[in-house]
């Protein structure tokens, strides 16, 4: 995870998520899950699997409480639909 110091030397603030963490592509509005960087860009796997798109990184963040909640919540949801 990218970190950014404050000045003065405060605590470091993650800017950016690390690979297997949530993340969403602000230009796309899709959170989905780290999987690693290549060429300059950042490439995110959809939630419920599928291909990864590829992110600037300055428009990958971590997602809100409230988003994250809902992915999870969505998978949660998806899991017991199958019967797992």
């Amino acid at each position: 995870m990218e970190t950014q110091t404050k000045k003065g030397g405060g605590l470091s603030m993650p800017t950016r998520p690390g690979i297997g963490e949530l993340a969403k592509d602000s230009a796309r509005a899709r959170i989905g899950v780290v999987m690693g960087e290549v060429g300059g860009r950042v490439q995110i796997r959809p939630i419920g699997g599928g291909a990864e798109w590829d992110a600037l990184p300055h428009n990958v963040e971590p997602p809100s409480a409230r988003e994250e909640l809902s992915v999870r919540l969505a998978i949660r949801n998806g899991n017991s639909r199958d019967g797992l």
